[in-house]
Formats: structure tokens, sequence, C-alpha cells
């Protein structure tokens, strides 16, 4: 195993990287006193610092990100340490993408489209991972398969006729019936809405073009319409309404037509009654685990255009988007090599997509995987919290995203988790799960949108307004803690690929004990009617922080 002796020199004292221990002067910091005591930034961050702000120092910048340059610079630097495999579960990766392809995992051991598995697997010609989901891009909610198993039996009924042995099932049948419900109705709504909106601000807006001869119009230029009939009156009214918010009707209407898209797909697939999706485009079944290998080695998806590996490509981005070449943005973690698997639709994944996903990155190598999905449902729970349980036998750390509901995961059960709301006892000490956190330091530093819990979260980590890599050599911000988990991945990279010898369960613990706290009341789920001391909403209280992390762990390799 290598040893790296060189010292490091910054504004603390040494820190030796290393891989087998080492006689140096470990690093010593500055413990953060009164955090809380530090001015609160004011000034709205720039374009440029909204693409970075994770990578910034709370001390220095006050903005709560992850002290990622401050630790590169003055404990990283130049040294190298050893290569590390993270594992994204997802919904695909464009391999292919101009920050990402020098640095996805290939597998040595097979040779490239000869239609043979020369590893001997099970998995044909796994050359950069593998897709469990074959030409599957769209997919039903858990709920709505329940009711779809379910309904030929108790459609109709009342609880009083349901026999004891039922009643587990009818519970099941009767939440996810009432949740359909809610749903369908509200995506209705929103989907009529819309519809209504946009043909009207379509047409007021296509007559401003002509009368102000611009086509992207201000206010001003729409109060400068000389004698407006009162129709257009009206209309230039709603208009400068929606220039108020700082965008030009052209970009609104794109959203609105974006909405509709959005809630006419999810009529069409998330809450779809008739169809199988799985049965349509895989051909595998769900509720048998005996049949392991399907699928194929298309790890971007089905598409051209690799469009539902859009989520998947943007986490792998977080992670590891080469750094330093000049191009797109950098990764958090700087010797990482990305393993696709594509295991999560738009839709809710299936138990048995994600248990065989989790066990083929262990089997291949992997030391850290990614989890940014969740549900709410699960009819094989036990498969996934074995296969948990399988990769903490093998040393492999899980970093999962907490959901973004904006509620309580001490009293809601969601999946995958390694512990339930009724025992908060961990099934393993390898299962780490990320809450998200704004750049706004205060009192709305947690997302409104994150979920909490002093239970079941662990951390948290930046969630919003997230810069990273999507397919075809494209970058967008995207929000969620789908973002907030592989940020925390990348310095569980970081750790592992500095300090090898630390195992998962250690550093989780040094992810969770090395992180920035606070005393300082948050609110929680966007409800300024819900707060409470940042420190009560997870189980360390604390934001995860990669200086403080390698200090952590130089100290624990020793």
């Amino acid at each position: 195993m290598k040893i790296l002796k060189n010292s490091i020199f910054g504004a603390f004292a040494a820190l030796a990287l290393v891989g087998c221990g080492s006689t140096t002067a470990p690093i010593v910091s500055t413990p953060i006193q009164n955090i809380d005591t530090l001015p609160y930034k004011i000034a709205p961050l720039t374009d440029a610092q909204y693409k970075v702000w994770p990578y910034m120092d709370l001390v220095n910048d006050t903005v709560p990100g992850m002290s990622v340059d401050k630790a590169y610079a003055e404990i990283i630097k130049n040294r190298k340490g050893e290569k590390v495999i993270v594992a994204v579960l997802d919904s695909g990766v464009d391999i292919d993408h101009e920050d990402l392809k020098n640095v996805i995992w290939t597998n040595k051991d097979e040779i490239a489209n000869n239609g043979k598995d020369d590893d001997n697997n099970g998995f044909i010609d796994d050359v950069h991972g593998w897709n469990f989901l074959g030409n599957i891009t769209d997919e039903t909610l858990e709920y709505v398969r329940y009711i779809k198993k379910l309904n030929p039996k108790f459609e109709g009924k009342s609880e009083a006729s349901i026999s004891a042995a039922d009643r587990a099932d009818y519970a099941i049948y009767k939440k996810a019936k009432a949740e359909y419900d809610k749903e369908v109705g509200e995506t209705k709504q929103n989907l009529a809405r819309y519809s209504q909106m946009y043909p009207a601000i379509e047409a007021a807006h296509k007559t401003m073009v002509v009368k102000t001869g611009k086509a992207d119009y201000t206010v001003e230029d729409l109060n400068a319409i000389k004698d407006p009939s009162a129709k257009e009156k009206q209309e230039i009214g709603m208009l400068s309404q929606m220039l108020s918010s700082g965008a030009p009707v052209s970009e609104t209407l794109k959203q609105i037509k974006g909405g509709i898209d959005y809630f006419q797909n999810r009529m069409d697939t998330n809450f779809n009654l008739e169809r199988d999706f799985r049965a349509e485009n895989l051909g595998d079944n769900a509720d048998d685990f005996s049949t392991k290998i399907y699928g194929n080695n298309q790890v971007g998806g089905p598409e051209k255009d690799k469009a539902s590996a859009k989520h998947g490509t943007h986490v792998s981005g977080i992670i590891a988007a080469q750094r330093n070449n000049g191009i797109g943005m950098n990764g958090v973690a700087n010797n990482v090599m990305i393993m696709p698997v594509r295991a999560v639709s738009n839709g809710d994944e299936y138990d048995k997509d994600i248990a065989l996903g989790i066990r083929y990155a262990v089997d291949n190598g992997a030391k850290v995987i990614n989890t940014s999905f969740g549900k709410y449902y699960s009819p094989h729970a036990d498969w996934v919290w074995d296969a948990i349980k399988y990769a903490a036998s093998k040393d492999v750390l899980i970093v999962n995203a907490a959901g973004n509901e904006g509620i309580n995961l001490d009293q809601v059960q969601v999946y995958p988790n390694d512990q339930t709301t009724e025992n908060t006892t961990e099934i393993a000490d390898n299962f780490l799960t990320v809450g998200a956190l704004s750049y706004t330091y205060g009192g709305e530093v947690v997302a409104g949108f994150s979920n909490y819990g002093k239970a079941n979260i662990d951390v948290l980590a930046p969630g919003v307004k997230i810069w990273a890599t999507t397919p075809m050599n494209t970058y967008e911000f995207l929000q969620g803690t789908s973002m907030a988990s592989p940020e925390t991945a990348g310095v569980a990279a970081v750790i592992r690929s500095y300090y090898p010898k630390l195992t998962a369960p250690q550093v989780k613990k040094i992810i969770m004990d090395s992180g920035v706290s606070s005393n300082g009341i948050v609110v929680l789920g966007g409800d300024k009617s819900n707060t409470d001391k940042f420190g009560n909403i997870s189980k360390s209280g604390n934001m995860v922080n990669l200086y403080n992390a390698l200090i952590m762990a130089d100290k624990m390799s020793r």
C-alpha cells in the first residue's frame, strides 16, 4: 500500500496524507468557536458564486459550504491519493460528457462489445456499469402498483367485510387509494390551470412583441405603448405583473409549458393504472428475486439525447466532475471513478433493482455508493435491507438522500433507510442519510424542501441551487437532497482516497462528528411556524465539512 511521506504546510501544522499510518505530526485545527456570532452574508451571491457555493467556507465567506476549496488549498494541495470507485445508483449517467468521460469506471476484466461475459460475473459487456431498467424511462409510483395489485381483492369492500388475515393489506390499499385520489386531484387541477394560463399569456405576449418591437420587452416598454385598447391594457397589466419576477415573459412561458408537460406526464405515467411499463420495456418480474441478471449495459439509458440520465449525470458531476481541467466545473473528489448503475426511473424505483444494484456495485469494487432517491411504500424492503447489510460486510459506505417533502422522518417511514420509525436501531453502520442546506446562513439555512429528523437524518449538506453536469455536455442548476447526498459522497470519497485504511463506519463517524454546527433556530419544511434548533434536526446536528473531516481522518488513522 502506497504511503505518501511528503509533508504539507499551510496555515496550520503539517498533515500527512497516509495510507497505512505515519509518524509525522498531525494537522492541528483551531476549533470554530462562537460560530453563531458570525455576521450573516447580506449581499446576494453573484452568478459565479452560486456555481461554487458548496465549496465555500462558512468562516471566510459566511456561506455554509463544505470548505472544499480551503481543504484543497491548505491540506490536499498536489498530493495524490488512491483511486476510489463511487457507484451512482440512479437514473443513468452520460458517460461521454466532456467533464465526466475521464472519470468513468471501466471494468478492465471485460472486453467491450464482444457479446461475452468475460469476467464471469453474469453481466455481458458491463464495461462501464449496468442498466437494470433496460428501456424503461417512466414508471408508476409504488402506491399505484399496490392499488393495481389489490384492487381485484378489495375494491368496493368495507373494512367490516375484510378477514383478519387480509387487514394489513387492506390498510395499505386504503392508504394508497387515499393518496392516489389526493395526488391525482391536485395534478389535474394544476394541469387545467396551467393549460388555461398558457394560451392567454402567449397571445398577449405575441401582441406586445409586435407593439414594442422587442422579443423581450420591459415594463417600461409596455407603459410606453400609446393609446392601448381596453384589452391591451388588461394584457399590459398581466404581463407587467409577470415581469416583476425579473424573468422575461418568454422564459415564463417556457416554464408554464414545462409545467403542462410535467403534469401531463405524471397523469400518463406515474398515476397510470392500466400500463405495465416493466413488462413493456424490460420483461422482468419485480416480485421474483430468483432472477438476478436482466437489463443491459446501456448505462446512459435508451434515448439518444440521454434525457432520462439527467439526474444521475448531475449527481455524478457533483461527486467527480474532473477537477481543474478548464471545463465546466470541479467535482468534490479528485481521485474518483464513477460506476453508473441505472436503477431509478421517472417514477418509483423497484426494490429488486435497488437491492441488486447495490450488490452489483459492491461486487465490482465500489467503496462508496450514492443513493439519491426514495419512496414511502416498499413491498420488498427486506431485499434492500439485506443488500445494505451485504455492503456493510464488504466495507462499503452508502450515502443516501433524505427526501424532499419537508417532513420529519422520525414520524414517517421512508425507503431506503437503515432503520424504521418503530425501531431506530440501525440495521448496519454503513448508511449515512443526508438532508439539504441552503446557501443562506441563518434561520433559513435548512432547505425548505428538506426532510429532517433527530433519529433518521445523520447530517446536512448543500442542496439548493447546485450547479453540475447534465447530458450532452451541458450544465444546470438543480436542487434537492438528491444533490446534498452526492456532495457528501464526494467528501466520503476524498477521505477513503487519502485514508484507505479507515473503514466505512469510521468514515461515516468522521463525516458526522467533524461537521460545523449552530445553536441557531431554523425554519423547517419551509413553514415559518415550524422551527427548532439546528442541532435538533439531525443525529449529528452538523453541516458536512471536508476540511474538518480530513483533520479528524488524520487523527483517527493513527
